[in-house]
This record gives structure tokens, sequence and C-alpha cells, in this order.
């Protein structure tokens, strides 16, 4: 079986383009959809957190309790890409931070986007047997981006379902449609050419 080495642009453009489409979705249908109180507070529906941080799709809150005592005991940090950026009182967090509406809406985003995937990868990767390595590669690059993020492993079962529900139904659906194709194209018969050969022997015939 052979195996692609060294830098591979399809597969690059083919991982792009499930983020775009992650761009495309989750913001407008968070608009509509997810309490805005919370939404704002997290940094509005354009956040890429909201695509990189697991702690949005799984419901966790992103926000930490600062270790120790002193006069900052009773605030929370905010962190964002593995950073802390400011910090907000312990009150905030339990009312605007945590909104149920909103993890079901990414998490429903994604398995869409995964869902498209099935297009691309039917479109631009074409072999099966690369599918799975595509899946693979995917996920493997999204738990990287997003422990790095969110500055912590994901550790929630719900963001791990998503995750498997969205890699299966990829892996299933691309490779059923690419073996098709295959099937398809490798079944194609040239036509026969009897009935030419006797057509041009018998005008030969008749031409002695």
């Amino acid at each position: 079986m052979a195996k692609s080495t060294g830098w591979d642009p399809v597969l690059i453009v083919a991982q792009t383009l499930h983020y775009v489409t992650l761009s495309v979705l989750i913001p407008p249908l968070l608009v509509m959809f997810a309490e805005p109180g919370s939404l704002e507070y997290e940094g509005g529906a354009a956040n890429v957190g909201m695509i990189m941080d697991w702690r949005e799709m799984a419901g966790r809150p992103t926000i930490r309790a600062i270790p120790g005592g002193g006069p900052w005991k009773s605030l929370n940090s905010v962190w964002s890409g593995g950073k802390q950026v400011g910090l907000a009182p312990a009150l905030q967090t339990d009312l605007r931070q945590i909104d149920p509406v909103r993890c079901w809406i990414i998490a429903i985003c994604w398995v869409a986007a995964s869902a498209a995937d099935v297009y691309y990868l039917y479109a631009l990767v074409r072999r099966p047997r690369l599918i799975l390595d595509f899946s693979l590669t995917l996920l493997f690059n999204h738990l990287v981006l997003t422990t790095y993020y969110a500055a912590a492993i994901p550790t929630s079962i719900f963001f791990w379902i998503v995750m498997a529900v969205s890699t299966g139904l990829t892996v299933t659906s691309a490779e059923q449609l690419c073996v098709k194709r295959e099937m398809s194209e490798g079944l194609v018969v040239a036509p026969a050419r009897d009935a030419d050969d006797n057509v041009e022997m018998g005008s030969l015939l008749r031409q002695d």
C-alpha cells in the first residue's frame, strides 16, 4: 500500500476547508440561537475560541480560579490562546460563562463540517486508502491545537463523542463514495470492434 510522504498540499487544502466551513457555520448560528450575554462575554460569535477551544463545545467554563490567597482569591482569570488575558469576578462566571445551547450549536456545526469533508475528500483526495489517513491527521492536529489554545487536554466525554462521530462519518462515507467511483471507472468497457471490422472487410471484398 502506498504511503504519502513529505508535504502534501492536497491534504492541507482539504483540512483548511474544514475550518473554513466551521468559520462560515458557527458565527451566524451562535448569533441566532446562543444566549447573547454569555456569547458577548466570551468574545462574540466570531471569536476563534468557538472553534479552537474544546471547552466551548463541552460547555465548560473558560475562566479559571487563581490559586492562592490574597486580595485576588475572589477573582478568576480569563484565558485565551493559552495565555491569561484578564480578570473577571466569580459572580460573572456563574451568570455568563455557561450556555448549554452554545455547546450544542458548536457540536452540530462540527458534525456538519465533517459531512462537508466527505465531498472535499471525494473531490480532492479521491483515493480510498488516503481517507482514513486524512481523518486521523485532522483529528490529531485539532487535538494539538485545542490543547494548546485551552492550555488543557480535552477531558469532556461529550467532546470525544462528537470527535468520534464526526470522524467515523467522514471515513465511512468518503471511503464508500471513492470506492464506488473507482469501481465504476474500472468497469468501463471499450466498445466492441467486431462489427466495424466486418464492415471494413466487406468493403474490401467488394472492391476486389
